[in-house]
């Protein structure tokens, strides 16, 4: 599989997959997300997935983070339900709600105990994103333990979406011990042995899932900062736990990430966008997409 192999993502196409609230909705029905993540050196990191989930219509969004991070997580952000990871009732929590989990932004991925963390949620078979840290965790899990779990959960139906970069993508290959370095070649090598869809991040972002490939290219360079991919996760899981399949949220997600960054460049230029005012651009960006739905 080639770049030139992948299929296009139309604009109007992803505007018809975003899900609207009904009337009949409560927070709970309109989906609930979990972010672990925001370990003691990066909070900031859980906090932008966070809040990009709730821009992205999640009805009840919370946040485990590292206990040294919680104050810095909750300031400013009163709608955050925020609690600290090492907490017993992680476990119960995630099964009485359900719901996606995110987990990853603003992990080191160095720790033992930010592993057992991933492995404490993939083993409860909920739809699961994994970012940042989270997937060398990963690569070192299955590295150890072979990729059975995955594979379980996959033939139970249970979603898992990759968000890497270019270097946590080359991690994962070599887990996998195959040979790619072309982008698409890359993401479908990962989607396969992870038993996942991948959405490989770059300039150019390939989305593989389904057995299939696809291409957005609407991406610009006012977004190569640190924790823009933090928001791309939370964006992703806000649509994951709103019912949007996996291969759709990945598209959906990076058109929709990519079109509130080149919102927010039209107010703040190529040099000054920031993470934060992608999440804020973010509801533009959603206007003008269901502005092509008539909406």
């Amino acid at each position: 599989m080639s770049m030139e192999d992948l299929k296009g993502i139309s604009i109007h196409q992803m505007a018809a997959l975003i899900p609207l609230p009904d009337s009949q909705d409560n927070k709970y029905s309109r989906g609930v997300l979990t972010i672990i993540g925001g370990a003691a050196q990066y909070p900031g990191a859980a906090a932008l997935a966070a809040q990009a989930g709730q821009r992205m219509g999640a009805g009840y969004t919370k946040v485990w983070c590292a206990p040294e991070s919680v104050s810095d997580v909750r300031a400013g952000h009163p709608s955050l339900v925020v609690r600290p990871w090492d907490d017993a009732d992680l476990g119960k929590d995630l099964i009485r709600h359900e719901g996606t989990v995110v987990v990853g932004p603003g992990f080191t991925g160095k720790s033992t105990d930010e592993q057992a963390l991933l492995k404490r949620v993939l083993e409860k078979f909920l739809p699961t994103v994994v970012d940042g840290g989270a997937l060398t965790c990963l690569a070192n899990l299955v590295d150890s333990e072979g990729p059975e779990l995955l594979r379980a959960r996959a033939q139970a139906g249970v979603p898992l979406i990759l968000t890497p970069h270019g270097g946590e993508a080359l991690c994962l290959v070599l887990v996998a011990g195959e040979m790619a370095s072309e982008q698409a070649e890359m993401a479908q090598c990962i989607a396969e042995y992870y038993y996942a869809t991948v959405v490989l991040k770059g300039p150019q972002t390939v989305i593989w899932g389904e057995g299939a490939g696809y291409l957005m290219k609407q991406g610009t360079a006012a977004l190569a900062k640190a924790g823009t991919g933090d928001v791309l996760a939370g964006i992703v899981g806000a649509l994951l736990c709103q019912g949007v399949s996996p291969v759709e949220a990945g598209c959906l997600g990076a058109s929709i990430h990519a079109h509130a960054g080149h919102v927010a460049v039209q107010d703040l230029t190529m040099v000054s966008v920031a993470p934060e005012d992608l999440v804020a651009y973010l509801p533009r960006a959603i206007k003008d997409y269901l502005a092509l739905r008539g909406l």
